[in-house]
């Protein structure tokens, strides 16, 4: 398999740390994107010309950050804490459009890293943030960071759907938080009756980041019946 993971808005690749560790182990190859918000330049992964099975792996709104024609390729794609439409219809969505837009003022002034910090302990809930493996904000957010983070807000905002792309034969595998402060329940609803076909795997009691949860060890067990 090649493996090809994107992480989420305010994320970077540098969490995918264990992941990649695993994936390697097992032969396998990796690459992971990078958007770019804090240190890290930005990376955009590629497909081996020709090779074995295509595997993306994406959080939250990782999936929708991929080029499409990349996403097209996959023949396997697995949604972690992900959605297809972030911003719910009716009176749910009017709440986050409003959040949102918070958000994207506070990105223009001095509140950003605060705000940041904000969304990134609302993130990890209910674990604790301590526990989050790396943070863009382990440095301090530069000028490019910043109009990284309002364009790809502005872009999740938009989301209307599965990401342009998606691959409709792939297999898929739906990870879902059951504790999630960042996906709203009916994003996540509308995600699964989206893709009637994918397998579902919910942990009940994880957060957003799905912290202290088995979820490596068994994504890892699912590719590897793909394999």
């Amino acid at each position: 398999m090649q493996v090809i993971a994107m992480h989420g808005w305010a994320g970077d690749s540098g969490a995918w740390g264990p992941w990649s560790r695993a994936v390697m182990q097992r032969g396998w190859g990796w690459q992971s994107g990078e958007r770019g918000y804090g240190a890290l330049e930005p990376v955009k992964p590629q497909w081996a010309s020709e090779g074995p099975a295509k595997v993306v792996i994406g959080h939250s709104f990782g999936p929708h950050a991929l080029p499409a024609e990349l996403l097209a390729q996959a023949d396997a794609v697995v949604l972690l804490a992900s959605f297809g439409r972030f911003v719910p219809e009716g009176r749910p969505g009017r709440r986050l459009e409003s959040a949102l837009a918070v958000m994207a003022d506070q990105l223009r002034g001095q509140g950003a890293e605060a705000m940041l910090q904000a969304f990134l302990a609302k993130a990890a809930f209910p674990a604790d943030p301590g526990l989050l493996p790396h943070t863009l904000l382990e440095q301090p957010l530069g000028a490019r960071g910043r109009e990284k983070l309002q364009a790809d807000l502005a872009l999740l905002g938009a989301t209307g759907g599965l990401p342009t792309g998606f691959p409709k034969g792939a297999r898929v595998l739906i990870v879902e938080a059951g504790q999630d402060q960042i996906v709203a329940q009916e994003s996540r609803q509308a995600l699964r009756e989206s893709l009637p076909h994918a397998d579902w795997l919910l942990f009940q009691n994880a957060g957003h980041c799905l912290l202290e949860t088995p979820v490596l060890a068994m994504v890892m067990g699912w590719l590897e019946a793909l394999a």
